[in-house]
């Protein structure tokens, strides 16, 4: 326990650490954005180039931007995300330097400080990032499409007057597939525009592509949640979690005292309860609790507990054992309507089978035959403060 509060306190704090940059970088690079002349003598004597402070400013921004994409990926343990971190620290270090402003030091400074506990956080961002063939499919083109048309249309340099550098050929591209068309770059011979023709065709499909599949997860949760149904986007970032199968009468007080303690999934096929609890903001997904693929997509292999507390023992014994059979290790406790099913949920993979019937008759017989204390015990069980006589 100690140890997964240790683990998870040392992720915040990397993730937050990135966030910090990030948003440090946006700001420093928009600040310096049109000041450099002022600020230029503020730092290393106004030793720095002014159209390298400029640059420093706009791929600042950027840098900053690509930052915090890079800390969501960490959010979600993503390796990937830790290493474009890495690469990105001082990157963003050097860029406050070269912009040479006041406004830059806090960014030199949150980035150095930041790296060593990035660099001492390599094994806990273990998770491969799972892009979809959609998605893959998205970023090649996109890429592809990018590639052709900057080559293109620099070794068709002859045919675009104003294409010079690769630079140009790279606006030529950017502004002709989004569709933006500044027209201050055009072909001027039938080759150019045969080929500009391409660009555009190839370029609206890319983006057409890319936007469906950034938008598609985002309308996807939106339908989610007025579905009462958690995306893969959710079920992606459930760890350390409690996963509570089924839906009973025993199971509101669980949920009322996970609540605020552990974060924890509820997995039930009843609709209306499915609604009822994504209305209070609770993780649900509504499928049967006793089958392996949605016990498999609430990331039971990382759950630190299961419980099965519904009204049916034959159900949640079918449950527990599912469980049992996709995490060995995980600790599952169950709840036993009837008494004489707690041996068969326990040879169904239970660690623990608590009988509230026959607890609370033990304490009601206790009780009546004049053993005190009785009430003090269901008080303290039920999380309620002792009542003083």
């Amino acid at each position: 326990m100690e140890v997964s509060w240790r683990k998870q306190v040392g992720v915040r704090l990397v993730v937050t650490l990135t966030f910090a940059v990030a948003l440090l970088s946006i700001a420093t690079g928009v600040s310096s954005i049109g000041f450099t002349a002022a600020s230029a003598r503020n730092l290393f004597g106004g030793g720095i180039p002014e159209w390298a402070q400029e640059t420093a400013g706009f791929t600042g921004t950027v840098t900053g931007f690509l930052m915090l994409v890079s800390a969501f990926g960490m959010r979600r343990g993503l390796r990937a995300a830790w290493y474009s971190v890495v690469l990105l620290l001082p990157l963003t270090a050097v860029q406050g330097l070269v912009q040479s402003s006041p406004y830059s030091l806090p960014l030199v400074v949150v980035s150095l400080a930041s790296l060593p506990a990035v660099l001492r956080s390599r094994r806990r961002f273990d998770r491969d990032a799972d892009l979809t063939t959609s998605q893959l499919a998205a970023l090649a083109a996109l890429a592809g499409v990018q590639v052709y048309g900057t080559v293109g249309t620099y070794a068709l340099a002859d045919h675009f007057p104003n294409v010079e550098t690769p630079l140009d050929a790279f606006y030529y591209t950017l502004v002709t597939s989004s569709t933006v068309g500044y027209g201050d770059l055009t072909p001027a011979t039938q080759t150019g525009r045969l080929f500009g023709m391409t660009v555009v065709v190839f370029g609206t499909a890319s983006f057409a592509v890319a936007l469906a599949s950034l938008l598609g997860p985002a309308i996807e949760a939106r339908l989610a949640s007025a579905l009462g149904r958690m995306t893969e986007a959710q079920l992606e970032l459930l760890e350390d979690h409690v996963v509570v199968l089924g839906y009973g009468d025993l199971t509101e007080p669980i949920l009322n005292e996970l609540d605020g303690q552990a974060e924890f999934v509820v997995v039930t096929p009843d609709p209306q309860r499915v609604g009822e609890l994504s209305d209070r903001d609770y993780k649900v997904l509504k499928a049967d609790p006793s089958d392996e693929e949605p016990l498999q997509r609430v990331a039971i292999g990382e759950a630190r507990a299961v419980v099965a507390a519904t009204n049916n023992d034959a159900e949640d014994a079918l449950a527990v054992l599912t469980a049992r059979q996709l995490n060995p290790d995980v600790r599952i406790v169950a709840a036993a309507t009837d008494r004489e099913n707690v041996d068969k949920l326990r040879r169904a993979g239970a660690d623990s089978v608590i009988s509230p019937a026959t607890i609370g008759g033990h304490l009601l017989v206790r009780s009546a035959l004049g053993s005190d204390g009785m009430e003090t015990v269901a008080d303290r069980l039920s999380g309620e403060s002792p009542r003083s006589n």
